[in-house]
This record gives C-alpha cells, structure tokens and sequence, in this order.
C-alpha cells in the first residue's frame, strides 16, 4: 500500500486565536510534497498534530490510514520527522546520538547498528560518525537530526522547514539529501516558506495561509495554472530604450504575449511558449542594436500564484 497523510477537518485554535482552521488534505504515494505558506500560517502546528506533539481542538490526522489522535503509536510507527530544530547534546558523536534515538524508539541493537551505517551515509556523515557533535557547523547538525529521523526505516517522513537558520551551503547540502530521500519510496511533507526551495526539491506543493488550504496541486499544473502558460521574463539593456522600440523590435516578436517597461533599460516581457521559443527571442534580440545585457526569468509560476493568493487571503 503507498504512503499516505491525511487530515481531515483538522483544526486548532489557541484562545481566540485560530492557527490552523478546517484544514482539509489528502496525500499519496512516493513523492515530496512541499507544505508551503508565509511565516505563521501554521505549518508547524499542523505538522505538530500529525505528530501527536498538539492535539487538535477538532478533526484527525491519519498516517497511513491510522489515525494519530487515537491509535498514536501504529499511526507513528511507520513515520520519522524533524519538527522545528532540536538540539543533541553536544558531548555525543553522532553514532552515539542514533544509539540514544533508536533506543527510544525500541529498535534492536543490531537493527541500530546497521540503519545508523545507513542512515549517516544518506546524509553524508560517515566521516564525522565518531566526532564530538558540539564540533558540527549547523548544518551539520541539521543533517545528524534527518539522520535521527530516517532511523526507523520510515515510509512517511515529515520535515519542518529543513533549511532555515543554515548558510547558502548548508542549505543546498539539505536539499540535495531530501532529494536523494525522493529515491527511497518514502513519502516526504516538507514545510517551507521558501519559494525556490519548494521548486528545486518537491513534486507537489499545498499552499496554506492562516491556517487554511488554499490550493493543492503539482508543480507541473502549477505551472500551467497562469492561463496563457506564459513566462515573465526581465530584459535588461546597455542604454536606454525608447518606448518605440519596445513596441517595434520587442513586442512584435514571435511568441512575445506583452512588454512593460521597468525603468530606462529594462523591461518585463510576457513569453508564450517553453525554452526554444525563449531561445529564439534571445537570439533575435541579441542581434539587434539595442544593447541587450541581460534576459532570465522574473518569476515562476508558482511564485505568481503564491503572491495572488496569499494576497487575496490577506485581503
């Protein structure tokens, strides 16, 4: 049977506030699924119910078809997570740290021993196994604690923003381990607020706003979902640019939907079409005397629809 989350009317309110409200989703199967929102939308609180860690004031959460809230230990049985940022005590090496984890979760010695071999070398550790983690960069702690969460051999594995807090390295370090999970079968929810890194490492994204689901699709429809499949492209040129050329030498090119103009030399354009047409209006316009210095994509369709929606919701 694939993997599956589930939530289910899931809500909690902390007085008069509502963190997450009448939250509806329905995840299956191998993949990783990006649980995105602003800061306070309440990723955390709902991965925190997934996890029996909050109650919820209403609803269930289920892993695999069981449900956390009244079968916790089967329903948690088949999952690993890293909600938040949890520290180890610095004195332990990480092989001493999985031992402490593992023994936690009633896993056999030899079942320890073998998965902590496995579980440092998914995250690229193998070298450090036996050093002081007080020693680790952030980085590297965040990668003994997805260490400390695949310990168990899970099939759904939840992870709470992964990369916040760390360096441009350490954050590329913790996406490329997330995607080489992806091989593994296993169903991953990463929450994040990070545009880029949703795009880079995930399959599906749901995107959440005060608490509430406010679309759950794939990023392949998301990026259709601009109507026109257009992309927004930032053209930038060596001299200004009258707005007679634009509308002449830029506008008039086949598969150019629309121009605007940013300043005195730079301009936005709408392109209908993938990378061959955006290569032949690169070239075109590289030929042309108007000084072209620059030519990438402004936006991602996921960015353009997080921002209408999220705008839409706060209105």
């Amino acid at each position: 049977m694939a993997p599956s989350l589930e939530a289910r009317a899931l809500t909690r309110r902390f007085g008069s506030f509502v963190a997450v409200d009448n939250l509806n989703l329905n995840v299956r199967g191998s993949k990783c699924v990006g649980f995105l929102g602003p800061n306070g939308a309440g990723k955390t609180t709902t991965l925190k119910m997934f996890t029996d860690l909050i109650f919820p004031t209403s609803g269930e959460a289920f892993i695999n078809g069981v449900s956390v809230q009244r079968e916790r230990k089967e329903a948690l049985s088949s999952c690993g997570t890293l909600i938040e940022s949890p520290e180890i005590y610095p004195s332990l090496t990480p092989r001493e740290a999985l031992d402490m984890v593992g023994g936690l979760r009633g896993l056999p010695t030899d079942e320890i021993r073998a998965r902590t071999r496995t579980v440092l070398d998914e995250v690229k550790m193998t070298e450090w196994a036996d050093r002081k983690v007080g020693r680790f960069s952030k980085g590297m702690k965040q990668r003994i604690n997805i260490a400390a969460s695949l310990l168990s051999d899970p099939e759904v594995v939840l992870l709470d923003e992964p990369s916040t807090g760390l360096d441009p390295r350490g954050m590329a370090e913790v996406r490329s381990i997330i995607k080489d999970l992806k091989k593994g079968h296993r169903l991953i929810l990463m929450s994040s607020h990070i545009l880029s890194e949703v795009v880079d490492v995930c399959d599906e994204v749901a995107l959440v706003n005060h608490g509430k689901l406010l679309f759950y699709d794939t990023l392949a429809n998301v990026n259709a979902r601009l109507g026109t499949g257009a992309t927004s492209v930032d053209i930038g040129f060596t001299r200004p640019v009258s707005d007679g050329e634009l509308a002449t030498q830029v506008a008039t090119l086949p598969g150019v939907s629309g121009v605007s103009r940013v300043d005195g030399k730079r301009a936005t354009a709408m392109i209908a079409g993938g990378p061959e047409v955006q290569s032949q209006i690169l070239a075109r316009l590289a030929a042309s005397e108007l000084g072209l210095v620059s030519f990438q994509a402004s936006r991602s369709a996921l960015e353009e629809i997080y921002l209408k929606e999220i705008s839409q919701g706060d209105s």
